[in-house]
């Protein structure tokens, strides 16, 4: 079992039904959103008869407490906006995130993440083969198409893992940003985490694309630190929340940048 607790809890609200079997992810990410609410609740933005969230239906957070949730986000996170020298110095640093037409040819392993499932166990497997992959030497038998056919959890797998010449945009945004704007070939050093679960990645071949002159991507970077600037403000305020609360079942210390819904 990978809940940390069987009743998780945020001042004596819970956070999942009776029968739920929750991931250490989305069990943080409900205590996000309940931190949230309550805040909202507090902050008079909410009334005092929202309903909570059926988990054992499939429930989710009200209309109405998704709106206020937003208004106090708008009122409690100061979110200065990117200066033209701040912008310009994350061009600089990140060009090649930027670059048009870049596409990847690569192959992978997935390992899913179902419901129920031990992650430190699969991070273990997943961490053994990336080990495993990453040990074969230059021009041996090619033992990441057998791996990819015997323990993928991608259709991909019957293809030794394969999936062909990728743009960003055909991958889910977690996965580009280890893909694209990097030189390495060959399978990346450390795993790579999506929606999907973990993968194994090997990059087989990259055709670079051209780089747009800043100008020509300003607003693009202007968003990324916009992005970067709330991410952080989020983190901090949640922490706030976090450290006034009673929680229950639930480490909040370790997760990384929330993602509330």
């Amino acid at each position: 079992m990978n809940t940390l607790n069987p009743q998780p809890q945020i001042n004596g609200v819970a956070l999942a039904g009776a029968q739920e079997s929750l991931g250490i992810e989305e069990l943080r990410q409900r205590a996000c959103s309940e931190l949230l609410r309550q805040a909202a609740l507090q902050a008079g933005l909410l009334a005092d008869d929202d309903p909570l969230p059926a988990w054992d239906e499939g429930g989710a957070m009200s209309e109405a407490a998704s709106a206020a949730i937003e208004v106090l986000l708008d009122r409690e996170l100061a979110l200065p906006e990117p200066s033209d020298e701040a912008c310009r110095r994350h061009h600089a640093a990140h060009a090649a995130r930027y670059a048009v037409g870049e596409r990847v040819h690569a192959r992978h392993v997935l390992f899913a993440v179902p419901p129920g499932v031990d992650l430190a166990a699969l991070r273990q497997r997943a961490e053994a083969c990336l080990l495993d992959l990453r040990c074969q030497p230059a021009g041996a038998e090619d033992r990441f198409a057998q791996v990819a056919a015997s323990m993928s959890n991608c259709p991909s797998g019957a293809q030794g893992g394969d999936l062909g010449w990728l743009t960003s945009a055909d991958c889910a945004p977690e996965f580009a940003r280890e893909l694209f704007g990097q030189p390495e070939v060959g399978v990346l050093p450390r795993l790579v985490h999506s929606r999907f679960g973990l993968h194994v990645v090997e990059v087989l071949a990259r055709a670079p694309g051209t780089q747009p002159a800043y100008e020509a991507v300003r607003a693009a970077v202007q968003q990324a630190l916009r992005q970067q600037s709330f991410a952080t403000a989020l983190r901090q305020y949640l922490q706030l929340l976090a450290g006034q609360a009673r929680i229950e079942g639930v480490d909040l210390d370790a997760a990384a940048t929330p993602l509330v819904q």
